[in-house]
């Protein structure tokens, strides 16, 4: 004893033990700094390694852990940058993978430090991009994807990386603003379609044919699916819910192609997620929902109850078929040492640490000596080994059964999830199927009540039908009361002048009798009354004759009189009666005539609202031909109603004039339409507005023709400011060189050559005037060729319009040939201007007679194409169609027929602009071929540069 205190005096304590005692408060921070940079170097290399192996889960939570350890990803990038990314691609997947679940499951600040790299994984995308095998595509597409998702939650920071946000927070982000909301769903839109981008790639690299879920391969480029799944089950919800948010605030036409793109992708993600919940590998690491029959019906704002929230469920700790404990060697060896450390400090706290640090201390302790010593270290070594055995089988059980019963556990709440899934589906069935219910009751009341209303149109229209009879049978017998009439008062007025006259006759008669009397009496004053006294009797006798006979006479010129007052008096009621019908006839004509017109307005008012969804044919040049039809007929409009006013007889011309202003309208407004369809958005919205605007003027014009009415009420100003306006909108939307006018077409070939005059002028003056025409002809032989043709090309325009002329005087020919015609011509002499002008002096007579000439020729074509088109709309008859005596089913099997007559007339129009194609590629390349152009070359015709460096 005395000997073992004295060799523990001599002998200090070991020098390790005071070296790691003092260092403990200076190094400490740095020693864990380099211990962590240590372990995460050596979990990140494990995670991103060559080998085509899925990346473990454990390593991948290492990482993870490390970033918020050291609340940023600083480490993680610094050991990435040592990593052979573009050479190796499995080494550049296995990153992305590790990358894309620290952007969702790592610290926030993870996506500050990587914002850096951006460009980086840019420029290694467009690298990787040009492989078509391997893995190259597929990295190409994956780091597209996670420069995506960083752009995607740089705009928006209020959306974790992970996307778990509770509807209050995806309000908030959208800070209750529509435009922020539409902004939101674009970007949503992109995002997701990255996402199924990779999904689908990854599915076609793989041969689905074998079972590839169950190899290292397969499972290498199945792995960051999982995080995909994720990401998109998010996306879809928040999509949906945006788009119903969307619809509440905005009419549907504006989210026309929100719902176009959201179909698409709706599918596309259906599909994706049904093909992996099939595969193998998924079914015990992720359950993956699947989505509804048929996509949500955003037009209806109850249908947001319906929709139901994909929910994925991973088991815990069991994401990856790695993470039962499986030890490696590196581990085994990390564990052994840290183990035998820590039965050495058990040792030295039960023998005393100077036993085993002291070399020189040889004796036993307790009087033991140095062989039982060494049996009891061997048998307690043994003990501890057992023990360690024992606690290793332990602990492996123990993790087994806790898998299992995780795994259970799993299993239940995932069924569990299910069936309140199914049942919240049965409720949502149920209350849709009710919902559905009540729709069609309320359906069949409404057909009911149309078909009631129906049957009293029809007998009101009946009444009406038998009302026009009557009146028309009243109007009839009016007529023949009226002629009746006229010749009775013709016979009175025929007695009344036999008895005026037969008066007179008999005034002269008295008159002459009293003259007779008087000279009777001077006579009987000479002779004597024997003799005159018979003769003076019989005198008086025929003078009292005379007077009754006067006064019969008078009785009746005074009943005749007053029949003939009586007469005119029917007469002058009976017309009366006449006139008003008739001005009630016209006016009923005149009311009808205008309703008619306005409802055919009105019809096209409607579609310009709700464009078809399949537009017709139609550009600005119909539209400026519509135009100009209805400014003619405005004016003959204006002069028919000018007439009406002095001489309302005469309506005819009135009504053909407001039936045709009524479907020129129409037609100009659909043509606006269609033109809006293809043109920008700001010409489009303005033409819109324009057209709207000319239906709201023609409506009020036609409602002033009234027959009250005055020429200042109906006043067409409005209505023709509003066709200037639609006129110069189609004027800026016509193709260059189809808004050049009649007079200006001629002097486009002039501002086109103005650039080369000067040129041509100066390779005029260093050629000779002292050759003969036959010798220039000869020397310039392809120009000449080229004249040549473009001379045969008017003259054969030429001999074709005149005979199309003939066979549409006949009734046999098209307009549309004279119209293509006289545009060949044109085409023609300007081609023959041109070439003309390349060899001629710029001051010869005969250039500018030429182009005088030209000038003329492009009018008449012009006034050819004006009268064609004028003639073929005053030709062409709208067709009313009549559907009132059509069912339901007949409408609808006629509104089939005529989408399929149309997509038909469709394809053929496209075949036709083919066939044009291929036989103006055609034509050209015989031209080529013809003239001598070079081979080699694409078909087309010498330039002017071209013909002037030939000139020099």
């Amino acid at each position: 004893m005395d000997r073992m205190a004295s060799s523990m005096k001599q002998v200090p304590n070991p020098l390790p033990k005071v070296l790691s005692r003092r260092g403990v408060g200076a190094g400490l921070e740095a020693a864990e700094r380099e211990s962590f940079e240590r372990t995460q170097t050596v979990s990140i290399n494990k995670a991103i390694n060559t080998q085509e192996v899925a990346v473990k889960e454990k390593h991948a939570r290492t990482c993870i852990l490390g970033t918020h350890h050291e609340k940023g990803a600083q480490t993680f990038w610094s050991v990435v940058n040592r990593l052979p990314l573009s050479s190796n691609a499995v080494l550049c997947w296995k990153f992305c993978h590790v990358f894309h679940k620290l952007l969702r499951d790592g610290h926030p600040n993870v996506l500050k430090d990587s914002l850096r790299y951006r460009n980086e994984l840019s420029d290694m995308s467009r690298m990787w991009g040009h492989l078509s095998e391997g893995y190259g595509q597929l990295c190409s597409i994956y780091l597209k994807l996670l420069r995506t998702k960083m752009e995607y939650h740089t705009k928006n920071p209020r959306f974790p990386g992970n996307l778990q946000m509770s509807d209050r927070q995806l309000d908030e982000a959208g800070e209750s603003d529509v435009n922020n909301f539409f902004q939101l769903t674009v970007e949503m839109f992109d995002y997701l379609e990255c996402e199924l981008n990779l999904f689908q790639t990854v599915f076609n690299s793989l041969d689905m044919s074998r079972s590839v879920s169950v190899t290292t391969a397969g499972q290498c480029r199945l792995a960051p699916l999982i995080q995909v799944i994720l990401d998109c089950s998010h996306l879809y919800d928040y999509t949906v819910k945006l788009l119903f948010k969307l619809h509440s605030c905005l009419p549907a036409d504006t989210l026309q192609g929100h719902r176009d793109r959201f179909m698409e992708q709706f599918t596309k993600l259906k599909d994706l997620f049904y093909r992996s919940s099939n595969l193998q590998y998924f079914k015990r690491l992720i359950q993956i929902p699947q989505l509804p029959e048929n996509p949500p019906n955003f037009l209806r704002a109850s249908a947001l109850s319906e929709h139901i929230s994909p929910v994925v469920v991973i088991p815990a700790e069991s994401s990856s078929p790695d993470s039962e404990p499986v030890l490696e060697k590196d581990d085994l060896m990390d564990m052994d040492a840290s183990q035998q450390n820590l039965f050495d400090n058990k040792f030295d706290d039960i023998f005393g640490s100077s036993f085993s640090s002291d070399p020189f201390n040889f004796n036993s302790q307790n009087g033991v000596n140095k062989d039982e010593k060494d049996h009891l270290i061997e048998r307690l070594y043994r003990e501890i080994s057992g023990l360690k055995a024992q606690l290793e089988n332990m602990k492996t059980e123990s993790q087994r059964v806790v898998l299992q019963l995780k795994g259970r556990i799993s299993e239940l709440e995932a069924e569990l999830a299910e069936q309140q899934h199914l049942r919240q589906q049965a409720a949502d069935d149920c209350e849709f199927l009710r919902a559905e219910l009540d729709e069609l009751r309320r359906q069949r009341e409404d057909t009911e009540k149309a078909q009631r209303s129906l049957s009293e149109i029809e007998r009101k229209a009946q009444a009406n039908e038998q009302r026009y009879s009557k009146l028309k049978e009243k109007y009839s017998e009016l007529v023949q009361n009226h002629a009746d009439l006229l010749r009775k008062n013709a016979e009175v007025t025929k007695q009344v002048s036999m008895a005026r006259q037969a008066q007179v006759d008999l005034e002269r008669e008295k008159k002459e009798l009293e003259d007779s009397l008087e000279r009777i009496s001077d006579q009987g004053q000479r002779k004597s009354e024997a003799n005159w006294a018979a003769q003076i009797t019989e005198l008086e006798k025929e003078r009292d004759s005379l007077v009754s006979g006067a006064a019969h006479r008078e009785e009746e010129l005074s009943a005749l009189q007053k029949e003939l007052q009586d007469t005119q008096l029917k007469l002058a009621s009976t017309e009366e009666s006449m006139c008003q019908l008739v001005k009630d006839q016209r006016k009923m004509l005149l009311v009808g005539s205008r309703k008619a017109a306005e409802q055919v307005i009105q019809d096209a008012l409607n579609q310009l609202e709700e464009p078809p969804l399949i537009s017709c044919a139609g550009s600005a040049d119909h539209l400026l031909s519509a135009v100009m039809s209805i400014s003619s007929c405005i004016e003959q409009l204006d002069k028919s109603w000018r007439q009406y006013l002095a001489c309302p007889e005469d309506i005819s011309g009135l009504l053909h004039s407001i039936t045709l202003l009524a479907h020129l309208s129409s037609d100009a407004i659909a043509h606006g339409a269609t033109t809006s369809l293809r043109a920008p958005p700001e010409p489009a919205d303005s033409l819109t507005e324009a057209c709207k605007q000319y239906g709201r003027e023609t409506l009020t014009y036609l409602a002033s023709l009234e027959e009250e009415g005055t020429l200042e009420n109906a006043d067409s100003t409005a209505m023709r400011n509003c066709l200037s306006k639609i006129k110069a909108i189609g004027e800026e939307l016509l193709p260059r060189g189809l808004d050049i006018k009649q007079e200006e077409l001629g002097d486009l070939v002039d501002k086109e050559m103005a650039a080369t005059s000067a040129a041509i002028a100066t390779a005029t003056a260093r050629i000779e005037g002292t050759a003969s025409p036959k010798e220039f002809y000869a020397k310039n032989s392809r120009w000449t060729e080229g004249l040549i043709s473009a001379s045969k090309a008017v003259g054969w325009g030429a001999t074709v319009m005149v005979d199309a002329a003939d066979l549409v005087v006949q009734g046999r020919g098209k307009f549309e040939e004279l119209m293509v015609c006289s545009h060949e011509i044109a085409a023609s002499t300007a081609q023959l201007v041109a070439a003309s002008k390349v060899k001629a002096d710029k001051d010869s007579p005969n250039l500018a007679q030429l182009q005088q000439a030209s000038r003329g020729v492009n009018q008449a074509t012009a006034s050819v194409v004006a009268s064609t088109i004028s003639g073929k709309s005053q030709i062409e008859e709208t067709d009313n169609m009549d559907f009132s005596s059509m069912t339901l089913t007949q409408i609808k099997r006629q509104e089939m027929d005529s989408q399929v007559r149309v997509l038909e007339l469709e394809n053929e129009l496209q075949k036709e602009r083919q066939k044009l194609g291929e036989l103006r590629k055609k034509h050209y390349e015989l031209a080529g071929v013809a003239e001598g152009w070079e081979e080699g070359t694409e078909a087309s015709p010498p330039t002017l540069q071209e013909a002037v460096t030939e000139k020099e």
